[in-house]
């Protein structure tokens, strides 16, 4: 059948039926399935033998958990996972063991527990044993494959900053294609790399650490595969960090509600940091008093007349797009970089913001892309795709068109792929987000966050039976390490079980500083989280 979208012409009936599909289906999602009763007998708890990690010796330690790979077949198949831990620095002080679980999907959970370690706060180190692993289909645990670096390397290359007709009939058939790969290459994985299976496989890895309960952080995806632990086994949560959360419901049922909220919030961090351009138009440097005009004109620019990288590849408007989309989530303190990058792009010169994702880049993308598509029903129909995917670049025009209506990448162009989605979906979950019985849950929301917006954390505090909402009132993306006031509050509940008051605001973000003052310029990498270190 002939892929139909919003760039060809279409006759009123079609759009008709559209226009009703949007009204509904959009604010209902799609019904989910029913959910598979857990067999009686459980899965056997995975024997941890520990030792050297290999690398530098930094007091890591790591091991592999055997898991099943189906969890409605507790003694079938299993998939091995990839486990680190430090033990606590202070033995006759520690408390238990403290999982961090990174953002993603996609990102390693032991580079980011061994990345992270030294920027957590001293009475962390003392008191826990910090863990992390590699969740199922990620890195060390079974990488999903889909497009080879070859195929997706082609695809972004050819994406523009400012597409022109035809791109939604092509970022269509480019999530066509790139699901049929997932499924050629990964068909047997894909079914299990869902969420509802990444929480049970944690309660195994905490029964194999011998532990009654659980301390938590999880930033970004992660605090989502927080959410479903906690829903899932609420008596084993001891205490729990959920740092720029998400909004499970409309997460997991509503998908193209997130996905409109989620492209808001990423354009008005970039048109709030391009107004502060305007009103600094030394301490930026880019644009001359005019940045949002300009922006659009080197946009065009690079489509017209790309960059030849070092790598040989170039670099476009779309890949402009790509890496602000990332680097804006650093918050105001590199605004500045920010600028003297847009303005060395303008140039032609060197800037990481010209910098084309990268193999690693399309490991991680991958994941990210077949985890959500398989945490989320999309609602069927290519009619309701090509609106809803078309009304959603349109509004947020500094980078929705290029995100939106380029291949598949990162979370807010996951529709064109996961609508087309022929996968069985038997981890994802779909039980009660509640988590009744669990002990309290801080959740960290940053009112300007342009990844996950502050009122999905406000929405998920107010789900959670036992939530507390803990603001940051700042830009860029989660909030622990990056406030001083925040890191106290959230430390001292890890530690001692304190909640901050009802109703507490941090607002110490780092205000933008001239470039220079800095040893190295901040960069974010879509392949490597990290806790950042408090300044």
């Amino acid at each position: 059948m002939q892929i139909r979208s919003a760039d060809a012409p279409r006759g009123r009936v079609v759009w008709a039926m559209a226009l009703v599909l949007i009204a509904v289906t959009a604010l209902l999602g799609a019904a989910p399935g029913p959910a598979t009763a857990a067999p009686p007998d459980g899965p056997p708890v995975p024997v941890l033998s520990w030792g050297p990690c290999g690398g530098p010796q930094d007091g890591f330690e790591c091991a592999t958990a055997l898991v099943p790979l189906d969890h409605r077949r507790p003694t079938g198949p299993t998939i091995p996972l990839a486990v680190t831990r430090r033990l606590a620095a202070d033995p006759a002080r520690r408390t238990g063991v403290l999982l961090l679980h990174p953002g993603g999907p996609g990102n390693s959970g032991v580079d980011f527990a061994r990345n992270s370690h030294a920027a957590l706060p001293a009475a962390l180190r003392d008191s826990f044993d910090v863990v992390g692993y590699d969740m199922r289909g990620v890195a060390r645990s079974g990488q999903v494959e889909c497009w080879d670096d070859k195929e997706y390397a082609a695809a972004v290359d050819a994406a523009r900053g400012v597409p022109g007709p035809g791109a939604l009939h092509r970022a269509v058939r480019q999530g066509a294609d790139f699901a049929a790969a997932c499924r050629q290459r990964s068909g047997d994985l894909l079914p299990f790399v869902g969420t509802g299976s990444n929480a049970k496989d944690i309660d195994l890895l905490r029964r194999a650490l011998g532990e009654e309960t659980l301390s938590f952080y999880g930033r970004s995806f992660g605090s989502y595969v927080g959410t479903v632990y906690a829903a899932q086994f609420p008596r084993r949560v001891r205490a729990m960090v959920l740092d720029g959360a998400y909004d499970p419901r409309l997460y997991a049922d509503v998908p193209y509600a997130y996905d409109g909220a989620q492209f808001a919030a990423l354009d008005a961090a970039v048109g709030r940091f391009l107004d502060w351009c305007a009103g600094n138009a030394a301490l930026c440097g880019f644009g001359e008093g005019r940045p949002r005009q300009a922006f659009e004109e080197l946009k065009r620019a690079l489509d017209a007349d790309p960059v030849v990288t070092a790598s040989g590849r170039p670099a476009t408007g779309y890949t402009l797009a790509y890496r602000l989309m990332f680097n804006i989530n650093a918050g105001k303190e590199i605004w500045p970089y920010l600028g003297e990058a847009l303005r060395a792009a303008q140039a032609r010169q060197a800037s990481f913001l010209l910098s084309p994702p990268s193999p690693a880049s399309f490991d991680f993308l991958t994941v990210n892309t077949a985890v959500e598509c398989t945490d989320r029903v999309y609602p069927a129909g290519r009619p309701l795709l090509g609106a809803l995917v078309g009304a959603h670049a349109a509004a947020a025009p500094l980078l929705g068109p290029a995100i939106g209506l380029g291949p598949p990448t990162y979370d807010h162009n996951h529709a064109p792929a996961c609508v087309q989605w022929r996968a069985d979906r038997p981890s994802r979950f779909e039980g009660s987000y509640r988590a009744a019985g669990s002990a309290p849950i801080l959740v960290l929301g940053t009112t300007g966050d342009p990844d996950t917006p502050y009122q999905d954390a406000v929405a998920l505090a107010g789900t959670l039976e036992n939530g507390r909402l803990l603001t940051f009132a700042a830009e860029g993306h989660t909030a622990y390490n990056r406030s001083a006031c925040v890191s106290a509050l959230a430390t001292g509940y890890l530690a001692t079980l304190a909640l901050p008051a009802r109703g507490t605001v941090c607002a110490d973000e780092t205000p933008p500083e001239p470039v220079g003052r800095r040893i190295a310029a901040p960069e974010v990498d879509e392949t490597r989280d990290v806790i950042p270190a408090l300044r």
